[in-house]
Formats: C-alpha cells, structure tokens, sequence
C-alpha cells in the first residue's frame, strides 16, 4: 500500500467514525473525547521527555480522568477538579525529588493543553454548534492547502512551519467563511454575519493552533506526535486544530449567539 492509499484509507475510515461519534453523541462522544486525550496526552509526555522533562504520567491520566467525570457528572466541578490537579503537583514537588519544577510544569500544561480544551467539544452537546468545530477546522486545513499549492508564494512562518503560506492561510480562512455560511443557511441560524464573524475567528484560531503544535514538535526535535492514524501521525498531528477551535465555538455561541 503506498502513502496516498495509505492516508485516504486511514482518513475515511477516521471520517466514518467521527460521523458516527457526532451523531450518536452523549456518553458515546464524551468517552470518545476521554480516550483521545489519553492517547494525546501519552504522546505529549513522550515528546517532551526529549528535552530531558521527565511527566507525571499517572497524574496526568487521573487528571484526564477527573475532567472527563466531571463531564458527565455536573455535579462534580471542573474547578474541583483542576485544584486537586494543582494541589496534588505542588505536593508531589515538595515530597518527591524525582520531579523538578519543569517536570511538574509541563504535566499540568499537557492536561490544560490537550483533555481541558478537547473536552470543549463536549460541553456543545448534540448542538447544531458541535458540527462546526470540525467543518471549521478540517475545512481551514483542506482549503489552506489548496489555496498554498496554487498560489502560494509568501512563507508564513518559515522557521516553524516551511511549508505554510500567507496565501495559504488566507484561503483556509475564506473557505472556511464559505463553509458555515453553507451551513448556516441550510441549517437557518441566525444572525449570518455573527456566523461569518465566528468562522474567522475560529479558521485564524485553528491555524494558529496547527502552528502551536509545530511549534512544540520542533523544540522537542519530532516529526510526528505518534502514528496512531498510517499517514496522519497521532492524535495530537490530527486534532491540533480541533483543540483550539472547540473552545472558541463554545465560548462565542455561549456568550454571542445563545
């Protein structure tokens, strides 16, 4: 099997299983969400022990963990949760030599980073929202690199991302307002220049989240994250937009249009 068949075959099944996720929703999706940002999280520790940081693993699973009960059971606060986190690393550092301040650091970051925003995608419920994040994201990605492979010329952030192109960037960002305006009108939500304005924001959003990961395999001297998806990389190579695209729909329909 060569490399195009590779990432066409791994990409549509991975799409046939994102539909079936989103459409099923509840429970189903948020262990979906739990067990992407294990797989995600394992992959960041292990990116970071290249430059000599040494993660709590165990915390940072039970932090997951914690963030994924407290999901499911409102009743049991995010804000619970992320002080035990807080509370239970700055106890480790002052019991445990094995663990630096670095180490510490960078495990609370990973649980920030990674199963915090991802779980954004929950909280939008089986809302007509929660389509949006993906439609955004990989639509961002598909037309930036149409747009780079036609007219790029100008380097965005070469010393990150060579391949990535001002042209690029704007086209993900275009495509992306022609998709939720499609969207938008076939589902009729309304106000569409409020739509317009969140599918900007969240393309820029998204792209710059795409950077943030570069940004991070660069320093910890990666290529791919993991290569759990033939052709894709791992979790993290897939889903660095999603992770910062969630959030920013969730918090604009919460505050703008809801």
């Amino acid at each position: 099997m060569n490399e195009l068949t590779k990432r066409l075959t791994s990409a549509i099944i991975g799409l046939m299983l994102l539909i079936f996720v989103l459409i099923k929703g509840g429970y189903l999706l948020y262990l979906s969400i739990y067990i992407l940002s294990i797989i995600g999280l394992r992959e960041f520790y292990k990116a970071v022990e290249n430059i000599k940081v040494n993660p709590c693993y165990i915390l940072g699973y039970l932090g997951t963990t914690g963030i994924f009960i407290s999901s499911i059971m409102p009743s049991i606060k995010l804000d619970l949760i992320i002080t035990l986190i807080i509370l239970t690393l700055l106890i480790i550092i002052v019991i445990h030599k094995g663990y630096s301040l670095k180490d510490i650091s960078l495990t609370l970051f990973g649980i920030i980073y990674i199963p915090f925003l991802l779980f954004h995608i929950g909280y939008l419920g089986n809302s007509k929202y929660l389509y949006l994040v993906f439609i955004i994201a990989f639509g961002t990605d598909t037309f930036a690199y149409i747009a780079g492979n036609l007219f790029g010329k100008n380097k965005l952030c070469p010393t990150i991302s060579p391949n990535k192109t001002v042209e690029g960037f704007i086209g993900g960002i275009i495509g992306s307002v022609v998709l939720v305006i499609l969207y938008s009108l076939y589902l009729n939500i309304r106000p569409l220049w409020s739509m317009v304005i969140l599918s900007i924001l969240t393309s820029i959003i998204s792209q710059l989240g795409d950077l943030a990961a570069s940004k991070i395999k660069r320093i910890t001297k990666i290529k791919d994250f993991g290569n759990i998806m033939p052709g894709h990389g791992g979790v993290l190579d897939r889903f660095d937009s999603i992770i910062f695209a969630a959030p920013v729909i969730y918090y604009y329909t919460k505050i703008f249009i809801n």
